[in-house]
């Protein structure tokens, strides 16, 4: 799934605007989501969503999703995340760990991500991969990245649309309020708070470093270097399964913020 392997950035861009097999669950104010279940008995599906972004300039969108600093600002689910290592100019491998809706356990994953300039596009894509210095942690439940991306089309100068493509298995049988929920509230609502932080990013990044940017520039890059074999496809069938089908919601969502929060 590098871009030089099976899966390159034209085909993920024909998965993003595939329409075949998905269910509409949101759509208001240029913010669309759909659902496609895979596994219905394991809560196993996709996730898609397309938001426009007025007065966001496609570089400016590009920027926010890989500045990790600038995302434990705004992403209030972020538990902890970091690079671990480069394996090329525009692939790297690193850790996330967020918060789920109580009351169910958080989730992390080690992922190998690439990403691709195509003209006024961009695309970022990523899937799971076994890295020996991470292995999976007891308070963390290891969730598995199938295919997770980004589509960022340029619309102009000022303004651009973004598709957010996602499959992940969550490594275990999920109550049906978790889908539900994901698709019609969760996601929905970190669409809306990215497109915040991307009207407020110019600003911040012209105090934070604002010349620092190694996803465009790669000789900025302090990251070690990861060699490929080092690191093997994580498979989902060999992580073990966590059974939450029978948790009821809960009011308190960890995985839940004001979309006031501050990112200055």
């Amino acid at each position: 799934m590098f871009f030089g392997g099976s899966l390159c950035g034209c085909g993920f861009r024909a998965e993003c605007e595939a329409a075949a097999g998905w269910s509409l669950t949101y759509s208001r104010a240029g913010l669309a989501v759909w659902v496609q279940l895979l596994e219905p008995d394991k809560s196993l599906h996709r996730i898609k969503c397309q938001m426009e972004c007025k007065d966001v300039a496609a570089e400016t969108l590009y920027d926010v999703l890989h500045d990790i600093e600038y995302r434990k600002k705004w992403d209030t689910n972020v538990i902890e995340t970091f690079d671990i290592g480069k394996l090329t100019v525009n692939a790297d491998v690193g850790y996330y760990a967020w918060k789920c809706p109580k009351p169910l356990k958080n989730r992390d994953v080690i992922t190998l991500r690439s990403w691709l300039p195509m003209g006024t596009d961009y695309i970022i894509m990523n899937y799971s991969v076994k890295h020996p210095k991470y292995p999976p942690r007891k308070d963390m439940v290891r969730a598995v990245s199938i295919l997770t991306g980004y589509w960022i089309q340029g619309k102009g100068a000022t303004n651009c649309a973004l598709t957010y493509l996602a499959q992940v298995d969550p490594k275990g049988s999920l109550p049906k309020w978790v889908v539900n929920k994901s698709s019609q509230f969760l996601a929905p609502k970190a669409m809306k708070k990215m497109y915040k932080a991307c009207l407020k990013y110019p600003d911040w990044k012209q105090k934070h470093n604002p010349h620092f940017k190694p996803w465009l520039f790669p000789e900025q890059s302090t990251l070690p270097a990861v060699a490929l074999s080092e690191l093997s496809i994580q498979h989902a069938d060999s992580l073990e399964h966590i059974d939450e089908s029978a948790l009821s919601e809960t009011k308190d969502d960890r995985g839940e913020a004001s979309d006031e929060d501050s990112v200055n």
